[in-house]
């Protein structure tokens, strides 16, 4: 027995101990009905109910009427709801039946228990408006140290010793606040002036679930929560309650704890039903095999997603979500830190969908292996869009380009995503203990990437340009960043960042900054005062909010969009015209759902989440640009009520042959990675054959793949060396240079990648040009020829005469050439005439001795012998190289790009990683290899800016090298 239970066992006898000595007036009768009260309880507890209603509830009452009740009856009291049975129950909804006042004579006399209970002291105090009892949080100087959970919830109070019934009392404590509020303003927000403001934004039945709670219905809370909202253990811990449902809460001095509240119900369920949460998911029909709703196709597993795909599978449709990582959550996984949401909660929800018959396809871009008009013709009637927002904003300032320079997106991705602060994870992460980090941005992403650098041990500070009142990040996540020994320097914007030798950031200049009159988002303009401050920095992290990634738009030109790139979706997609909704009754659970976040106006008008096209649907920071996970929720909520109201439109024979299609092609996406043959180019190179259906079919010249070789690995571009459509195969070939290529190459015939995603950045642009009088030149060095040469083939194929100059150090390196069975000697046989090869290396081994330059460079002086102008070049190969090729042609106004396999993480333009330093009309701005790549303007590259970024992670890759016993490669 547990300390708390033996302490809640001895409670009736230390009460009839007391009453004996008890000095308070008491009369018999009520003394002779509690010791009846007790013998009957103990002899047959299931009479208790009758007796209690028959004989006790007016005495029981009377006490109250005193205005106090007495130390022994308040243990009496608290013993009996201590009951988890029927008892218990009956003394949980007589309290909560009390008028207010006799309430507050309960909360009071709870100051009698804080010998146990010590967070019931002054509880009493201001209750119900201005008190209530709080969750468990983590102390700072504990949590500080590691990444788990901070905001541990009522359910924290289990690992302080108390019981799963005591902690169920505080939960029902906080229930009790509740006015049950006629007007419901926390489900449906309240009207001020002609705006609505604030509710929720799912429309969860708030105070049914208060109710419930204080009747100790526990699970019946729990089914009006997951009616409206299926991941309440998510949003219960992210979304931004002080805004919404706490934001119009009646008791204004101290809202109720409604997000805590909705975030107990399901954990509280895995603590004492471990299985229960699924086994009421499971055992349906499979709706793939039942075929009697048509399918639906979800874009991003992100909040919007989630609750799109889980509710139109909770109601029979079969679903598949496409996700373009290794792992589902979109942005809960790899922008939330573990300390504010695990991960296993939202693991949770995918399990929940995956019961219901819902399918995920991992590693799948969709706008890249795919497009919304190829889902569409797989067989998906309806698409649901809910990318997230997409490429982090930079400040444009000088000094951006140095490393240590980053996005949160990038920084919360290694260590979210990628466990780059665990030491047996192969992803790199800047140096961070002891070191000055500065965070630029004041919203939740800059808190918590201010409190996961302080976990890292750095000594942090976050730089605003406003006050701290003016800070967007959640009150909460501001006072914990704040009590974890974080700076907050407000009225401060760096205006420059300052680098040592080695392209590393050592700090920066600081405008001061003071606020004016009030802008567009009605918080005081900031101006500079024409005061700066240094401040000193080893690590830079802009947390400056994001915009539009321009993948899904780029691949569907007639979709509508905002100006700053959002999709536009209702009246907006489709120029103001209204769009009505359906008049359809709500049969199901997700008919009878909420309208979802902005789905209702103040007017009742009905919204629309479709956009301009026919049945592709879009939510969350894709439409919005940057929201919140509950809002993203309410968007998906919306769109699966709306796709909904029209599946009754299709024949059961076209719903029929919908479903067999989408079902083959999400079987064809779902195919593992496995490597289906191999080969040693040289002993440090190898060629592979991989199996990826979707990317091969997809794939064009001159783009690459995103590899995660095993699960602990780091992700890792790859050019696409060659693919082949019919057999589902593309091409990879790896230099062993550190541990992830020197484990890549060790893998076999039948090994399987954890992931290949792609193909990503923007394909080779091929030009006709005149074959008899120009040329078009590629210089490859050493690893370079492999993603040179798709890109020769689509020139040659076009007409073009192609000159290829290809370099190796020494003659045991080369590969591909000098055997007619061999790549590069094949095309030569098929495009006989047209393509020149020209082969050098640097010890003079064969071909011309020197780099690749030295014939382009004869060529451009002294021109070419068969009189062909050189009209473009395309370098690929080592950095060095590629910046000697460019000087060099810049020279002679020959048009150039290099292909840049620069550093990313995501490759997808989220994290910003890739960033290239570009010169565009006289200013420097960035461009990104992943989106804008990887073929770039060489001439527009700083290249003494760009070149550093390779040398950032060097010495982490050394120590995992040293660490797994790899030899590093030249």
């Amino acid at each position: 027995m547990s300390a708390p239970e033996a302490a809640a066992a001895a409670w009736p006898q230390k009460m009839t101990t007391a009453v004996a000595a008890d000095g308070t007036a008491r009369t018999a009768d009520s003394e002779l009905l509690w010791t009846v009260l007790k013998r009957r309880l103990d002899a047959n507890p299931e009479q208790f109910r009758g007796f209690f209603m028959a004989e006790g509830l007016g005495q029981l009452r009377a006490e109250f009427d005193g205005g106090t009740l007495s130390s022994e009856l308040i243990h009496t009291l608290w013993n009996l709801l201590l009951r988890d049975d029927a008892v218990g129950q009956l003394m949980m909804r007589f309290i909560w039946d009390l008028p207010l006042a006799k309430k507050r004579v309960f909360i009071r006399a709870l100051d009698h228990l804080t010998d146990r209970y010590p967070m019931f002291a002054g509880l009493g105090e201001h209750w119900p408006m201005g008190n209530g009892l709080p969750p468990y949080v983590r102390p700072a100087d504990v949590r500080k140290n590691d990444f788990d959970l901070v905001t541990q919830g009522y359910l924290g109070y289990l690992d302080q010793g108390y019981s799963q019934r005591e902690v169920d009392l505080f939960v029902w404590l906080e229930a009790l606040r509740d006015k049950y509020c006629a007007d419901r303003p926390c489900q449906l927000g309240e009207l001020r002036g002609q705006q609505k403001w604030g509710g929720c934004p799912v429309q969860i039945r708030i105070p049914d679930m208060m109710e419930a709670l204080a009747e100790g219905k526990f699970m019946e809370a729990l089914r009006i929560v997951e009616s409206s909202n299926p991941l309440p253990n998510v949003t219960g811990r992210v979304c931004p309650q002080e805004l919404q449902c706490q934001g119009v809460c009646v008791h204004t001095q101290h809202p109720m704890e409604i997000g805590q509240l909705e975030w107990f119900l399901p954990q509280r369920e895995k603590v004492t039903d471990p299985e229960g949460m699924f086994a009421r998911y499971a055992g349906r029909p499979d709706p793939w095999e039942e075929a009697k709703k048509p399918p639906i196709a979800v874009v991003g597993s992100g909040p919007s997603g989630l609750i799109n795909a889980f509710l139109l599978a909770n109601d029979g449709f079969p679903v598949t979500v496409f996700e373009a990582f290794h792992t589902l959550g979109g942005v809960l996984k790899y922008g939330i830190p573990e300390f504010r949401l695990p991960n296993e909660l939202v693991d949770d929800v995918v399990k929940k969908i995956e019961l219901l018959g819902g399918k995920f396809v991992k590693n799948f871009v969709v706008g890249k292996t795919a497009t919304l008009d190829d889902l569409k013709a797989a067989g998906f009637w309806k698409v649901f869009v809910g990318t997230g927002a997409g490429l982090p904003r930079f400040m444009n300032v000088p000094g951006e380009h140095l490393n240590g320079v980053m996005s949160a997106n990038e920084f919360l991705t290694r260590i979210n995503l990628m466990g780059a602060a665990q030491p047996d994870y192969e992803t790199p992460l800047p140096a961070v203990r002891d070191k000055e980090v500065l965070i630029i941005g004041g919203g939740n992403t800059a808190m918590d990437a201010a409190r996961s650098a302080r976990r890292l041990g750095g000594n942090v500070t976050i730089v605003y340009r406003r006050t701290q009142a003016e800070m967007p990040a959640r009150v909460e996540e501001l006072r914990h960043a704040v009590e974890e020994g974080i700076t907050v320097a407000p009225l401060r914007s760096p205006s420059e960042f300052h680098g040592d030798e080695n392209g590393f950031v050592t700090g920066a200049t600081v405008d001061v900054m003071e606020l004016g009159e009030p802008d567009a988002s009605g918080r005081r303009r900031p101006l500079k005062t024409g005061e700066h401050v240094h401040m000193d920095a080893d690590l830079v992290i802009m947390a400056l909010g994001n915009s539009s990634n321009p993948i899904i738009r780029d691949s569907q030109p007639d979709l509508a969009v905002q100006e700053w790139g959002p999709i536009k979706v209702g009246a907006d997609a489709l120029g103001g015209a209204a769009v009505p909704s359906a008049d359809v009754a709500p049969t199901s659970a997700l008919a009878s759902a909420g309208s979802g976040a902005g789905a209702e106006s103040a007017n009742g008008a009905i919204h629309s989440q479709a956009t301009n096209l026919p049945s592709i649907y879009s939510g969350g920071d894709a439409a919005r640009g940057g929201s919140t996970a509950i809002k993203a929720a309410g968007d998906g909520q919306a769109a699966a009520r709306q796709m909904r109201q029209e599946a009754g439109r299709l024949t059961p024979e076209e719903v029929a042959r919908r479903v067999g299609s989408a079902l083959a092609y999400t079987r064809k996406a779902e195919a593992t990675y496995r490597i289906v043959s191999k080969r040693f180019l040289t002993p440090s190179i190898t060629e592979m054959e991989v199996y990826a259906p979707m990317v091969a079919q997809a794939a064009q010249a001159g783009q690459f793949v995103r590899v995660l070789a095993w699960e602990k690995g780091e992700l890792i571009p790859l050019t696409i060396a060659d693919f082949d459509r019919a057999a589902g195969t593309i091409t990879l070939v790896t230099q062993a240079m550190g541990t992830s290529t020197h484990k890549i190459n060790e893998m076999q015939v039948g090994d399987a990648f954890v992931g290949v995603a792609g193909p990503l950045g923007m394909p080779s642009v091929v030009k006709k040009f005149d074959p008899q009088t120009q040329t078009v030149v590629f210089t490859a060095g050493g690893v370079g020829l492999p993603p040179v040469y798709p890109i020769v083939r689509e020139h040659l194929r076009l007409g073009n005469h192609v000159t290829l100059i290809s370099g190796f150090r020494t003659k045991d390196l080369q590969f591909w050439i000098g055997d007619p069975s061999e790549r590069v000697d094949k095309l030569m046989a098929e495009f006989s005439g047209l393509l020149d090869v020209v082969l050098t290396s640097d010890d003079g081994s064969f071909g011309i001795k020197g780099f690749v330059t030295t014939p382009l460079e004869d060529m451009l002086t002294n021109g070419r012998a068969d009189g062909r102008k050189i009209v473009e070049v395309t370098t690929i190969g080592p950095p060095m190289m590629m910046k000697a090729v460019s000087q060099l042609t810049k020279v002679y106004g020959v048009p150039t790009v290099a292909s840049l396999n620069s550093i990313m993480v995501d490759a997808t333009g989220m994290c910003g990683a890739c960033m290239v330093p570009v010169m565009e009309n006289g200013k420097l701005v960035r461009k990104h290899a992943c989106i804008d790549g990887p073929e770039i303007d060489a001439h527009a590259i700083d290249w003494d800016k760009f070149l550093p970024r390779f040398r950032q992670f060097k010495g982490q890759e050394a120590a995992s090298c040293k660490r797994n016993g790899v030899h590093i490669g030249r």
